[in-house]
């Protein structure tokens, strides 16, 4: 039996328009679904706005899956959380009367590589995502589904030591491999979100 429930996994849903797409906010290491929020206006002011927080602690700091060190992810706790998030997601679609509108994952760092996985995985349940300074979250492994549904918007720094250029390369191409479709943005820079970061997301959105 699942463990997973609507109301003992801490998120915010704000209802706004009604249009567009629901953003699913996925925060970082160390943040929480509180900060995530103010991201979501600045890239769609219309949407509905979904925001769970990650389920484990690292060092006294919210993640969404273990690791065996910085860019070392442990498979398993990807898989399994991976897992528990698309079950989220139909949870809150069914209690929020979400139908079949899109929702759109948007992760940064830790939150875009769950995202990542999640669409991976489960594209039934994510089939869009835009992922801030993210990598690859699954390693040697492939997609393993057809995500010919799927579109996913990379964005990241070219000097980025937490998220190195060669995961980055290994996960857009499993993605178009699986049949995603994929477009990639890369500033000069390292780990984060820049200006130029928020553009290009909010022109992809409408696009």
């Amino acid at each position: 039996m699942s463990s997973v429930t609507l109301a003992g996994w801490p998120h915010i849903f704000t209802r706004n328009s009604g249009a567009g797409p629901v953003l699913l906010m996925l925060h970082g290491t160390g943040s929480s679904e509180r900060e995530i929020v103010g991201l979501a206006p600045l890239l769609d002011a219309r949407a509905d706005i979904l925001a769970p927080r990650g389920r484990l602690s690292e060092g006294g700091m919210t993640r969404w899956f273990r690791r065996f060190a910085e860019g070392v992810f442990d498979t398993d706790s990807v898989i399994s959380e991976a897992a528990a998030l698309a079950e989220f997601i139909g949870l809150a679609r069914d209690a929020y009367d979400l139908a079949d509108r899109e929702i759109v994952a948007v992760g940064v760092s830790n939150g875009a590589n769950i995202a990542l996985a999640t669409a991976m995985l489960h594209p039934e349940a994510l089939s869009a995502v835009v992922a801030f300074s993210g990598m690859h979250p699954l390693a040697g492994m492939e997609a393993g589904t057809d995500l010919s549904s799927t579109r996913v918007l990379l964005l990241n720094g070219t000097h980025d030591p937490m998220a190195p250029s060669a995961s980055v390369d290994a996960v857009e191409a499993t993605l178009r491999e699986a049949g995603a479709e994929v477009t990639r943005v890369t500033r000069p820079g390292g780990h984060g979100i820049d200006a130029r970061d928020v553009e290009a997301a909010r022109g992809w959105l409408v696009s």
